[in-house]
């Protein structure tokens, strides 16, 4: 892993921050900050930096921290707009804005979850809202002793590296996302009435421009239904076409969680899915997750 580069944290409001250390942990996006504790606060100055780093390094890892909820809460809401979710408890209750990604009972047993396979497909987060996510942060509290992995590709590479004909034809289209049809493509149990009414059909650019660097990258992944205008077997076939272009190795980082592990992600420049190598019901997987609230892609 080599340092490269240092980002500018100076501000006069903020004088006191030091710049901020970037490590690379691959050539597809990814980078470690070491140094900071996210339960403290921080300097407007230092989360402006943080947020540059993502134009860069778009997944982003934080060792050894110790967050309760409320102070992931506040890190996250220093990004924008905590965000709801669509998921209900097993009592009804819709997801509190910090909720638990286990496989762990209330009585901490270790159980088969199985909506968990939904995140085993390349996705963005929340794809299927009008406004989907900007940054996702999981924060590792139980980790698997192996497997467990997730895997980040790179949008804006996979859409450089397609020929220009191909992008050609690509760009102008529309996808529908849709939550109904991401439990049917997962295979996981099916949407209920009240979600369906709550998330209708959205319809986004197949191939969306980040709002702060102006690339352009791929925005497909499970959510997608299908792809507006195109005859049925042709959108299956260009979905699945894509789709494996996206989980080419040159795209992608993958990482292996460590308990204390902070990653933050953005969703405007990534797919990412959770590896399917370990059994779910066999070891205990506890991850913090929260999620800020993005902007319309175009």
């Amino acid at each position: 892993m080599n340092s490269i580069r240092a980002l500018d944290t100076e501000e006069v409001a903020d004088p006191s921050p030091a710049p901020l250390s970037l490590t690379a942990l691959s050539s597809t996006g990814a980078a470690e900050i070491p140094g900071l504790n996210l339960s403290r606060s921080l300097p407007s100055a230092t989360i402006a930096a943080i947020r540059r780093a993502l134009c860069d390094s778009p997944v982003l890892v934080f060792r050894d921290q110790s967050l309760s909820k409320s102070q992931q809460a506040a890190f996250s809401a220093q990004f924008g707009e905590l965000e709801g979710h669509i998921g209900k408890l097993s009592d009804g209750s819709t997801f509190p804005l910090v909720h638990t990604l286990t496989n762990l009972d209330a009585e901490r047993n270790v159980v088969n979850m199985d909506v968990a396979k939904l995140n085993w497909f390349w996705h963005t987060d929340k794809s299927y809202h009008a406004v989907p996510s900007f940054v996702t942060i999981l924060h590792a509290l139980e980790v698997t002793p192996e497997g467990g992995e997730t895997q980040f590709s790179n949008a804006h590479l996979a859409w450089a590296a397609l020929p220009p004909a191909t992008q050609a034809r690509l760009d102008g289209l529309q996808a529908v996302h849709d939550w109904v049809a991401s439990r049917i493509n997962s295979g996981t149990s099916p949407a209920t009435a009240a979600q369906r009414r709550e998330r209708p059909p959205v319809t986004h650019p197949l191939v969306r421009t980040h709002p702060e660097t102006g690339r352009k990258s791929l925005y497909i992944g499970v959510h997608v239904s299908h792809v507006a205008g195109l005859p049925e077997s042709e959108s299956k076939a260009l979905i699945a076409e894509l789709t494996r272009h996206i989980g080419k190795p040159e795209f992608l980082y993958t990482h292996r969680w460590e308990k204390g592990d902070v990653v933050m992600w953005d969703n405007r420049a990534l797919h990412h899915r959770a590896l399917a190598n370990y059994e779910i019901a066999a070891h205990p997987r506890v991850l913090n997750r929260t999620v800020v609230v993005g902007t319309r892609p175009v």
